[in-house]
């Protein structure tokens, strides 16, 4: 009697349960099947998206290849003409990449007013790679070197020189020099001794950072070597007197030149 009590509760509970979902249905029934359809639609449109997206890098780095070569077989108006195209109508990566190499062959052409202006366009791009956008003020900081002074080096490389940051290296070599030519000293040794301390600064940088520690203590040499010279320059001069007023009296005074 139980087992029969237990199995027609069960069928009244499992048609309740039916009843339920088919009211549920009868009332979501038509938005679950609009959100599907929306759903797979949107899947769709995203695939082909990134479907599209994905063509246009390949064709881009395809691009961006081609006109390399042409670079290197030196056919370089054909390969800036190249570089152009990219930079105007590439996918962002790619274009900021073309637009650094436009900046570095007018710099090699010795036209640095461009270049500076190319490579601090970059900079200021917030559509570009900040990787990028940090190796453009670092280069257009190095076409400055000769003409800014230390405020303006300063302002220019100080964000590029922390320890976290990817160009640090060539930064702080940068500033550093910038540094010494100014009268800087104290920061020049500072900057310097960070570079030798550098993990990613190649083996050509530490040596010139050592070269350029040489420089500063001989600099430092030299300012002390008059200061211990003066005693022996002033006895010099004592023994030099007797001789002098001899002279005078004498007669023997060396002859005024013609």
């Amino acid at each position: 009697m139980v087992d029969r009590n237990d199995s027609f509760m069960r069928e009244v509970n499992d048609a309740i349960r039916q009843e339920q979902l088919m009211k549920l249905w009868e009332r979501f029934g038509i938005i679950a099947i609009v959100g599907l359809v929306a759903l797979f639609v949107g899947i769709g449109v995203y695939k082909w998206k990134e479907s599209s997206r994905i063509s246009s890098e390949i064709k881009a780095g395809e691009s961006y290849e081609a006109a390399s070569r042409l670079a290197l077989d030196g056919k370089t108006d054909d390969a800036l003409k190249a570089f152009d195209n990219l930079a105007k109508s590439g996918p962002s990566g790619y274009a900021a990449l073309a637009r650094l190499r436009l900046a570095a062959a007018h710099a090699k052409e010795n036209r640095i007013a461009e270049a500076i202006a190319a490579y601090e366009a970059i900079s200021a791009d917030s559509g570009v790679d900040q990787l990028l956008r940090d190796f453009a003020t670092l280069q257009a900081a190095v076409l400055r070197l000769d003409q800014a002074d230390w405020t303006e080096m300063k302002n220019r490389l100080t964000p590029l020189v922390g320890d976290q940051q990817p160009w640090r290296a060539e930064a702080r070599e940068t500033l550093g020099i910038a540094a010494l030519k100014s009268g800087h000293t104290e920061e020049a040794t500072k900057l310097f001794e960070q570079l030798l301390g550098d993990r990613t600064a190649t083996s050509g940088m530490s040596r010139r950072a050592q070269e350029m520690l040489a420089v500063i203590t001989d600099r430092a040499a030299a300012k002390e070597a008059p200061k211990e010279a003066s005693p022996s320059a002033k006895e010099e001069s004592e023994k030099a007197a007797p001789a002098a007023e001899s002279a005078k009296g004498t007669g023997t005074e060396p002859a005024a030149k013609n």
